[in-house]
């Protein structure tokens, strides 16, 4: 199985094996670190495929803002990407659960939406995020995550069109497709 759709109101939501930078959406979320200055994973694909102009919109934020801290978002030029929008935010690293890494992954969720809709966003694609070098266990991460969109889009109906939840393969797919019974389709 390729694929799995959700739907939230009037929003589709398509949990996908793909990639991200080949998405035909207005913004696609980073997962990036707090530098925004590029990385490895999902971080270092965006970079590579939108090309330099995101990383000089992400050096002007740093240098307005410093660092971008844990679970907030901010967006920049998608640069060659297909996407208007790229919003950055930085996921939680995996400390054993008892440092708030849930809250701090939901919240990541809560702001990249946000940030994508204040930027005019009706379609987002997103990762995984905090799964890859950061070490969130995909199964917890999953659930947090799905739950933190089921909030926001009830919480704003209408707001987006459609999301995409891209996942690097079929096994991170299974397990983001066992997680999506938390939420509720009739919402």
């Amino acid at each position: 199985m390729g694929s799995m759709k959700l739907g939230i109101g009037d929003t589709q939501i398509d949990l996908i094996v793909g990639d991200i930078t080949t998405q035909q959406v207005d913004a696609i979320v980073n997962a990036a670190n707090s530098s925004l200055l590029g990385g490895g994973g999902v971080d270092g694909a965006i970079h590579r495929a939108g090309g330099p102009a995101i990383l000089e919109a992400c050096r002007a934020i740093c240098a307005a803002q410093g660092r971008c801290p844990t679970g907030e978002a901010v967006a920049t030029t998608a640069g060659r990407l297909p996407a208007k929008v790229v919003v950055h935010t930085v996921g939680p690293v995996w400390q054993g659960g008892r440092a708030g890494e849930e809250t701090l992954l939901a919240r990541a969720w809560t702001r990249s939406l946000e940030v994508a809709v204040a930027q005019g966003a009706r379609s987002v694609a997103l990762p995984a995020i905090s799964t890859g070098a950061y070490g969130f266990p995909a199964a917890c991460a999953a659930a947090v995550s799905l739950a933190a969109l089921g909030d926001f889009l009830r919480a704003h109906p209408g707001a987006l069109d459609r999301v995409l939840v891209v996942l690097f393969d079929a096994a991170a797919l299974h397990t983001w497709q066992a997680a999506a019974g938390a939420l509720d389709p009739q919402g």
